[in-house]
């Protein structure tokens, strides 16, 4: 017998004081309501209830199990409610990963926005470069960049993750403007540690590795080469959104846009049998509206409510992006 609806019985038989009162709210025979009593009682190896020919009564195990039954039962009440509730509208707390740029950047912001608009939504956001275990790890939904391999996740595509090559307008001016991949031999070219030798600047109508010297500043983080670059130290070649508003305000200016790599996929992913709670499905929509592959940076050309008011703004010296 389900050991539950025993317990519902038994509390009912306590509450109604009789087998027959709680066999017609159950729907069923005094004589089964007799069975789910008796069916705890050898679960338990105690009586529950004292009978005699005129009435019945609890023991004292039965008066202290069935308190104890009633705050189980209350309990599947309120989490039955609570789910109810939960699935009624966006509530309940999110767990979402992203790359560190594109996190730290545009996901961040972003999400005052997401949680402005759903009041009853909390979120964790984790940045990290690391594939992550979004069901070991109990992640509702993560940003993946590149070519996807996991076909048991939902993927909704977003923008491609693009990057940009560029340099401050103090350093141009002082060390001239490349017009090619060759020209960079002569530059002092900003490295990222975690690219393989193979992909190291590698640039679209140029051979190998372009012929850029060792560089005199690596790191393994995108915001520190960003950071050098702004100072007027040298090239960067980064991630598009990681340089987007600097570009914008004219801090960065592009260079040999038609020279760069080719954009890589970007996807939001999530498992294929969570359950679509109004805060996942809340969730993924902003992300298609806010992300989506229609949605451009700011500087990229033209305006785009998605980036916010003031989005679209012209990028520097006129240059733009193939």
């Amino acid at each position: 017998m389900d050991k539950l609806r025993s317990m519902e019985v038994f509390v009912a038989a306590v509450d109604a004081g009789s087998f027959t009162a709680a066999a017609a709210r159950f729907r069923m025979s005094p004589v089964m309501v007799g069975k789910h009593i008796a069916q705890l009682e050898s679960t338990l190896g105690a009586r529950l209830l004292a009978r005699t020919t005129r009435r019945q009564g609890l023991t004292e195990i039965g008066q202290q199990y069935v308190e104890q039954c009633r705050a189980i039962l209350a309990q599947i009440v309120a989490a039955e409610t609570g789910a109810e509730a939960m699935r009624a509208g966006p509530r309940g707390r999110l767990k979402i990963t992203a790359p560190v740029s594109f996190g730290s950047e545009w996901v961040g912001p972003a999400m005052t926005d997401y949680l402005t608009l759903h009041p009853e939504v909390s979120l964790d956001l984790n940045l990290n470069d690391r594939m992550v275990d979004l069901v070991d790890e109990g992640y509702d939904a993560a940003i993946r960049i590149g070519d996807l391999e996991d076909s048991s996740m939902v993927a909704r595509a977003l923008f491609p993750y693009a990057m940009v090559i560029c340099a401050s307008p103090d350093y141009l001016a002082r060390r001239g403007t490349p017009r090619t991949p060759a020209d960079l031999a002569g530059h002092e070219c900003l490295d990222f540690m975690h690219w393989p030798h193979s992909v190291r600047w590698r640039l679209r109508g140029a051979q190998g590795v372009n012929g850029v010297p060792p560089s005199r500043f690596r790191a393994n983080n995108g915001q520190a080469l960003r950071m050098a670059a702004l100072r007027g130290f040298g090239i960067v070649m980064q991630a598009e959104v990681l340089l987007a508003q600097d570009i914008a305000a004219g801090r960065l200016a592009p260079i040999l846009a038609e020279h760069l790599p080719a954009a890589r996929p970007m996807h939001l992913v999530y498992p294929r049998d969570r359950q679509a709670t109004p805060k996942l499905t809340t969730f993924v929509d902003f992300m298609l509206e806010r992300f989506g592959p229609a949605a451009r940076l700011p500087w990229a050309g033209e305006p785009s409510p998605i980036w916010g008011h003031g989005g679209g703004a012209e990028p520097p010296n006129g240059a733009q992006l193939a």
